[in-house]
């Protein structure tokens, strides 16, 4: 969290890259609002360009 805050004060995001069962388990506990969680390396790469 404390990556993804310095990142977004930046101006920037941080991209996980997670499976599924990461992505339940942050959804869970309601942080997706904070992450942006990626289901593949490249899909995070592309978001950054």
């Amino acid at each position: 969290m404390q990556l993804a805050k310095q990142a977004q004060t930046a101006g920037g995001t941080l991209q996980i890259v997670s499976n599924a069962r990461v992505t339940q388990t942050v959804k869970l506990v309601r942080l997706e609002k904070f992450l942006a969680l990626q289901p593949s390396v490249d899909m995070a790469l592309e978001n950054i360009k």
